[in-house]
C-alpha cells in the first residue's frame, strides 16, 4: 500500500482511541494524537528504500538495509510490534495507544496485498487475508478505492460524534 493510505488508516486509528476515550473534537490533545496517526501509520515502511519514512529516519533504514532486512518482514512483524509497543510505555496513555494503534494498521493492511507481510518474523512465510486474484495491489485503483473508504469513514467519524451530541 501507499504512504496515503497507510497515513489515512493511522489517523482512522487515531480517531478510534480519541473517540475511546472521549477526547473534545477541538482539542490539542485531539490535533496531536491525528499528526501522531498520521506519521505512526506509514512509519513501518522504514524498511523500504525509497520511502518517505526512510528519507526521514536514513541512518535507521541505513542500518536495516545493511543487516538486510527486507520490506514487509521485520518491521511489519507481530515481535517488532510488541517490542515498539514496549518502547513507547513511557508516553501518556492516549498518544501510546494512538502511536501504537496507527503503527499496527500498517501491517494490517499490508496483509490485503497480494505480497503479504512476514508477521512472524524471522519466519520468512508471508501472510495475506486474501486470495491473490481479489488482493489490493500497491497504487492500483482498488487501492485508491479502498484509501477513500478509509477517509470517507475518517470525516464520518467525527461528524457522527458531533451529531451525536448536538441531538
Amino acid at each position: 500500500m501507499l504512504q496515503r493510505t497507510h497515513s489515512t488508516a493511522g489517523v482512522l486509528a487515531a480517531e478510534c482511541v480519541l473517540l475511546y476515550y472521549d477526547v473534545p473534537l477541538w482539542s490539542w490533545e485531539t490535533a496531536g494524537a491525528l499528526l501522531l496517526g498520521c506519521f505512526a501509520g506509514p512509519l513501518a515502511d522504514i524498511d523500504k528504500p525509497g520511502s518517505v519514512m526512510a528519507k526521514l529516519f536514513f541512518p535507521l533504514s541505513a542500518l536495516l538495509k545493511l543487516l538486510k532486512i527486507h520490506h514487509r518482514t521485520l518491521t511489519h512483524s507481530i515481535i517488532f510490534m510488541a517490542l515498539i509497543a514496549m518502547a513507547a510505555s513511557p508516553i501518556p496513555e492516549l498518544y501510546y495507544w494512538t502511536f501504537v494503534l496507527a503503527y499496527a494498521s500498517h501491517p494490517l493492511i499490508d496483509l490485503l496485498n497480494e505480497q503479504g507481510v512476514a508477521l512472524f518474523w524471522p519466519i520468512r512465510k508471508k501472510v495475506r487475508l486474501l486470495p491473490k486474484f481479489v488482493a489490493i495491489d500497491t497504487g492500483s485503483k482498488t487501492e485508491a478505492l479502498f484509501c477513500f473508504v478509509l477517509l470517507c469513514v475518517c470525516i464520518w467519524l467525527p461528524v457522527r460524534s458531533l451529531w451525536m451530541d448536538w441531538f
